[in-house]
């Protein structure tokens, strides 16, 4: 059986690796630990309900699997050591993190609440940072690399009422560009997954699950993890990959476009006019609706 048709090509590759998967309780994080532990990986399946972690690594335990559950959050610095110290204490190693905890919730910016604004960014953001730092310090200290995977997500590209989780999946996303840079020398990949599946986060939206099915399992998008997990990936890293389940692409990185104008010094009119005579042309569509701004549009507007 091959990869593309959801087997493991060549037997379980991941033997004698130990990972780490946050927010495992339930969705895509459960489905990741269930296939990365039907792969060979001991696991830590991490979740701050601990009693759905417990059940998840219970699961995994009857089917063979080597696991143990974590109800440490990642949102503190101190528990997120310790999911951390728990996979090298139970298992001898840190070989591999999947940072998938996270929250969601809809409204408009000016309808949304602070407190949980902060709760989103503290999990999204901080929570990415503090379980990633301790599986780093963890990797660079054994010298034997590893691997990361940070889950991002398509609406870090502009979406209606996600305000406040896009803009954390965007830093995520950025967050993976940069630790890639930082950890190249130390062996260590760091790529990110933008899934697209039918979980807790769509159900509840009336809006997502227009788009997104039933039939859009989560653990159609395990292979893609296991994927930059495994050795398999060598020299794959900063790198964000969207899996919607039957579509699998890279996501391109943020650029300076072309062309760049210069002058010794920019004033209001030569700013709208740089504007009007040439950058209007080449103006981003903005949001996963691919909405095309006022100026673009007059350029793409046939006489």
């Amino acid at each position: 059986m091959s990869t593309l048709d959801g087997g493991i090509l060549g037997g379980s590759t991941l033997d004698g690796k130990a990972v780490v998967v946050t927010g495992a309780g339930r969705g895509l994080g459960a489905a990741f630990a269930a296939h990365l532990a039907g792969a060979g990986a001991a696991v830590v399946v991490n979740d701050v309900d601990h009693e759905a972690a417990r059940r998840v690594a219970a699961d995994i335990r009857a089917d063979g699997g080597a696991v143990v559950a974590s109800g440490h959050s990642v949102a503190d610095p101190e528990q997120a050591e310790a999911i951390v110290d728990l996979c090298a204490r139970e298992f001898g190693a840190v070989d591999g993190l999947v940072n998938n905890a996270g929250l969601n919730h809809e409204a408009l910016p000016w309808d949304d609440d602070p407190a949980r604004v902060r709760a989103l960014v503290e999990v999204n953001v901080l929570g990415v940072l503090y379980t990633g730092m301790a599986a780093i310090r963890r990797m660079r200290a054994a010298g034997r690399g590893g691997a990361i995977v940070n889950i991002s997500s398509g609406a870090s590209l502009g979406q209606r009422t996600l305000g406040a989780y896009a803009a954390s999946k965007g830093a995520v996303s950025s967050l993976t560009y940069s630790w890639a840079l930082d950890l190249e020398e130390c062996g260590i990949r760091v790529n990110a997954v933008c899934p697209l599946a039918y979980t807790r986060m769509v159900w509840t939206s009336e809006r997502a699950s227009r788009v997104t099915g039933p039939d859009s399992t989560p653990d159609l998008v395990a292979p893609l993890v296991h994927f930059l997990l495994d050795d398999r990936s060598a020299g794959i890293t900063g790198q964000v990959v969207r899996c919607t389940g039957t579509e699998l692409h890279v996501v391109g990185r943020p650029h300076f476009k072309a062309p760049i104008l210069r002058r010794d010094e920019w004033d209001l009119d030569s700013v709208d006019r740089a504007f009007t005579e040439v950058l209007g042309g080449h103006l981003e569509p903005y949001g996963l609706e691919q909405r095309l701004p006022p100026r673009l549009r007059k350029w793409l507007t046939p006489a």
